[in-house]
Protein backbone atom coordinates (compact mmCIF):
# COMPACT_ATOMS: atom_id res chain seq x y z
CA UNK A 1 0.00 0.00 0.00
CA UNK A 2 1.38 3.29 -1.13
CA UNK A 3 2.13 6.15 1.88
CA UNK A 4 0.23 9.13 2.02
CA UNK A 5 2.11 11.92 2.80
CA UNK A 6 1.73 15.87 2.03
CA UNK A 7 3.52 18.53 0.37
CA UNK A 8 5.11 21.54 2.75
CA UNK A 9 2.26 24.15 2.19
CA UNK A 10 0.98 23.64 5.39
CA UNK A 11 4.15 24.92 7.48
CA UNK A 12 2.69 27.93 5.91
CA UNK A 13 -0.18 28.31 8.93
CA UNK A 14 0.74 30.13 12.05
CA UNK A 15 2.80 27.60 14.51
CA UNK A 16 2.16 25.12 12.31
CA UNK A 17 4.27 22.68 14.31
CA UNK A 18 5.22 24.39 17.48
CA UNK A 19 5.27 27.56 19.13
CA UNK A 20 8.14 29.75 17.91
CA UNK A 21 7.88 28.62 13.64
CA UNK A 22 9.66 25.76 12.65
CA UNK A 23 12.64 24.54 11.56
CA UNK A 24 13.07 21.60 9.31
CA UNK A 25 15.76 19.90 7.05
CA UNK A 26 15.19 16.93 4.60
CA UNK A 27 17.90 15.13 2.84
CA UNK A 28 17.88 13.21 0.24
CA UNK A 29 20.86 10.22 0.43
CA UNK A 30 21.41 10.03 4.22
CA UNK A 31 19.52 7.91 6.72
CA UNK A 32 18.14 9.71 9.98
CA UNK A 33 20.73 8.86 12.12
CA UNK A 34 23.36 9.99 9.66
CA UNK A 35 21.41 13.38 9.50
CA UNK A 36 20.75 14.07 12.63
CA UNK A 37 24.46 13.17 13.22
CA UNK A 38 25.98 15.78 11.04
CA UNK A 39 23.30 18.59 11.87
CA UNK A 40 24.41 18.22 15.73
CA UNK A 41 27.95 18.96 14.40
CA UNK A 42 26.91 22.11 12.65
CA UNK A 43 25.41 23.46 16.03
CA UNK A 44 27.43 27.01 16.79
CA UNK A 45 28.58 26.25 20.43
CA UNK A 46 32.02 26.13 21.98
CA UNK A 47 31.76 22.35 22.92
CA UNK A 48 31.03 19.37 20.27
CA UNK A 49 27.59 18.15 20.46
CA UNK A 50 25.91 14.88 19.27
CA UNK A 51 22.88 13.34 18.78
CA UNK A 52 21.59 11.31 21.93
CA UNK A 53 18.43 8.81 21.24
CA UNK A 54 15.54 10.00 23.45
CA UNK A 55 13.35 7.22 22.18
CA UNK A 56 9.73 7.61 20.64
CA UNK A 57 7.90 10.98 21.09
CA UNK A 58 4.97 13.34 19.59
CA UNK A 59 5.89 16.93 19.70
CA UNK A 60 4.42 17.92 22.36
CA UNK A 61 6.32 14.90 24.76
CA UNK A 62 9.44 15.64 23.30
CA UNK A 63 9.12 19.51 24.31
CA UNK A 64 8.04 17.69 27.92
CA UNK A 65 10.81 15.98 28.46
CA UNK A 66 13.45 18.92 27.08
CA UNK A 67 11.55 20.60 30.11
CA UNK A 68 12.38 17.91 32.21
CA UNK A 69 16.32 17.80 31.23
CA UNK A 70 17.26 21.50 30.56
CA UNK A 71 14.41 23.32 33.02
CA UNK A 72 13.21 24.82 29.89
CA UNK A 73 12.59 23.49 26.56
CA UNK A 74 14.16 26.34 24.99
CA UNK A 75 17.35 25.51 26.46
CA UNK A 76 18.04 22.40 24.04
CA UNK A 77 17.59 21.29 21.16
CA UNK A 78 15.86 18.22 20.32
CA UNK A 79 14.59 16.78 16.38
CA UNK A 80 12.37 14.23 15.52
CA UNK A 81 12.86 12.00 12.59
CA UNK A 82 11.42 10.03 9.80
CA UNK A 83 11.56 9.74 6.38
CA UNK A 84 8.81 10.17 3.15
CA UNK A 85 9.66 8.78 0.03
CA UNK A 86 13.11 8.68 -0.67
CA UNK A 87 13.08 11.90 1.53
CA UNK A 88 14.44 11.90 5.56
CA UNK A 89 13.71 14.74 7.55
CA UNK A 90 14.57 16.58 11.04
CA UNK A 91 12.03 18.63 12.67
CA UNK A 92 13.89 20.82 15.29
CA UNK A 93 12.13 21.71 18.61
CA UNK A 94 13.38 23.78 21.88
CA UNK A 95 15.94 27.02 21.24
CA UNK A 96 17.07 25.74 17.33
CA UNK A 97 17.07 29.76 16.65
CA UNK A 98 20.02 31.20 15.71
CA UNK A 99 21.97 28.15 17.10
CA UNK A 100 23.05 25.99 13.28
CA UNK A 101 25.97 26.71 11.40
CA UNK A 102 25.61 26.48 7.56
CA UNK A 103 23.91 23.19 6.12
CA UNK A 104 26.25 23.05 3.19
CA UNK A 105 28.83 20.46 5.15
CA UNK A 106 25.99 18.07 6.02
CA UNK A 107 25.31 17.71 2.60
CA UNK A 108 28.95 16.22 1.31
CA UNK A 109 29.41 12.81 -0.12
CA UNK A 110 26.47 13.72 -2.77
CA UNK A 111 23.58 14.14 -0.06
CA UNK A 112 20.65 16.53 -1.34
CA UNK A 113 19.88 18.62 2.02
CA UNK A 114 17.03 21.30 2.00
CA UNK A 115 16.32 24.03 4.91
CA UNK A 116 12.72 25.01 5.65
CA UNK A 117 13.00 27.86 8.29
CA UNK A 118 10.47 30.43 9.85
CA UNK A 119 11.07 32.42 12.89
CA UNK A 120 7.84 33.21 13.44
CA UNK A 121 8.30 35.18 16.67
CA UNK A 122 11.42 37.04 15.74
CA UNK A 123 10.39 40.38 16.49
CA UNK A 124 12.51 41.61 13.36
CA UNK A 125 10.73 39.99 11.80
CA UNK A 126 13.01 37.42 9.83
CA UNK A 127 11.31 36.01 6.92
CA UNK A 128 10.64 32.49 5.92
CA UNK A 129 13.78 30.99 4.29
CA UNK A 130 14.81 28.07 1.82
CA UNK A 131 17.73 26.66 0.81
CA UNK A 132 19.03 23.58 -0.66
CA UNK A 133 22.58 22.12 -0.96
CA UNK A 134 24.23 19.36 -2.88
CA UNK A 135 27.36 17.77 -2.04
CA UNK A 136 28.45 20.83 -0.28
CA UNK A 137 27.45 23.86 -2.58
CA UNK A 138 24.59 25.55 -2.19
CA UNK A 139 22.35 25.39 -5.36
CA UNK A 140 19.57 27.82 -4.50
CA UNK A 141 18.16 29.87 -1.75
CA UNK A 142 15.82 32.54 -1.14
CA UNK A 143 13.51 34.07 1.57
CA UNK A 144 9.96 32.96 0.99
CA UNK A 145 8.26 36.33 1.07
CA UNK A 146 10.34 37.11 -1.63
CA UNK A 147 10.35 40.38 -0.85
CA UNK A 148 13.95 42.52 -1.74
CA UNK A 149 15.52 42.31 2.25
CA UNK A 150 17.84 40.47 4.63
CA UNK A 151 20.28 40.20 1.92
CA UNK A 152 18.07 38.78 -0.71
CA UNK A 153 17.18 40.07 -4.08
CA UNK A 154 15.04 37.01 -5.91
CA UNK A 155 16.90 33.58 -5.69
CA UNK A 156 20.71 32.85 -4.49
CA UNK A 157 22.63 29.87 -5.57
CA UNK A 158 23.92 27.62 -8.73
CA UNK A 159 22.99 30.58 -11.76
CA UNK A 160 21.27 27.44 -13.33
CA UNK A 161 18.81 26.37 -10.65
CA UNK A 162 18.37 29.42 -9.16
CA UNK A 163 17.52 31.08 -12.68
CA UNK A 164 14.59 28.26 -13.15
CA UNK A 165 13.12 28.14 -9.29
CA UNK A 166 13.16 32.12 -9.84
CA UNK A 167 11.25 31.67 -13.37
CA UNK A 168 8.45 29.36 -11.06
CA UNK A 169 8.51 31.85 -9.09
CA UNK A 170 7.72 34.56 -11.02
CA UNK A 171 5.06 32.42 -12.94
CA UNK A 172 3.37 31.97 -9.72
CA UNK A 173 2.95 35.62 -9.69
CA UNK A 174 5.67 36.52 -7.06
CA UNK A 175 6.78 38.66 -5.58
CA UNK A 176 3.52 40.46 -5.08
CA UNK A 177 3.98 43.36 -1.96
CA UNK A 178 0.21 43.31 -1.90
CA UNK A 179 -0.69 40.20 -1.20
CA UNK A 180 -1.10 38.73 2.02
CA UNK A 181 2.38 37.73 3.61
CA UNK A 182 0.67 33.81 4.56
CA UNK A 183 -0.31 33.59 0.94
CA UNK A 184 2.79 34.74 -0.21
CA UNK A 185 4.70 31.97 1.76
CA UNK A 186 2.47 29.43 1.21
CA UNK A 187 2.57 30.11 -2.67
CA UNK A 188 6.28 29.89 -2.26
CA UNK A 189 6.53 26.62 -0.30
CA UNK A 190 4.54 24.97 -3.22
CA UNK A 191 6.46 26.50 -5.77
CA UNK A 192 9.78 25.22 -3.90
CA UNK A 193 7.85 21.87 -3.10
CA UNK A 194 7.02 21.44 -6.69
CA UNK A 195 10.75 21.87 -8.09
CA UNK A 196 12.45 19.99 -5.57
CA UNK A 197 10.11 17.24 -5.50
CA UNK A 198 9.68 17.85 -1.44
CA UNK A 199 7.31 15.97 0.74
CA UNK A 200 6.22 16.27 4.75
CA UNK A 201 3.69 14.01 6.44
CA UNK A 202 1.83 16.56 8.11
CA UNK A 203 -0.23 14.22 10.53
CA UNK A 204 2.70 11.90 11.70
CA UNK A 205 4.75 15.18 12.30
CA UNK A 206 1.75 17.37 14.28
CA UNK A 207 -0.15 14.76 15.73
CA UNK A 208 2.02 11.29 15.61
CA UNK A 209 5.57 9.35 17.08
CA UNK A 210 8.69 9.44 15.54
CA UNK A 211 11.89 8.58 16.87
CA UNK A 212 13.86 12.07 18.73
CA UNK A 213 17.36 12.78 19.79
CA UNK A 214 18.04 15.63 21.95
CA UNK A 215 21.87 17.36 20.58
CA UNK A 216 23.98 17.15 23.46
CA UNK A 217 27.67 18.36 24.80
CA UNK A 218 30.08 15.51 23.50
Amino acid sequence: MAVMTNGTTWLAARQSIAFGGYHVVLARGLSPEELADRLAATVLYDTKHTAVAAGEHTGESLLELMDDTYGDSSDGIGLRLGHTGDWTYAVAYGGWQGEFGPLAPVSRGGAHVCLLEYEEENGKPVPPHFACFHDGRLLSACNLHLAASWGYQGVDGDPATAARLQELLTAAGLPDPERDREDVHRIALGVVEGFFGLSLPKDLIVHGTLPAVLLEPA
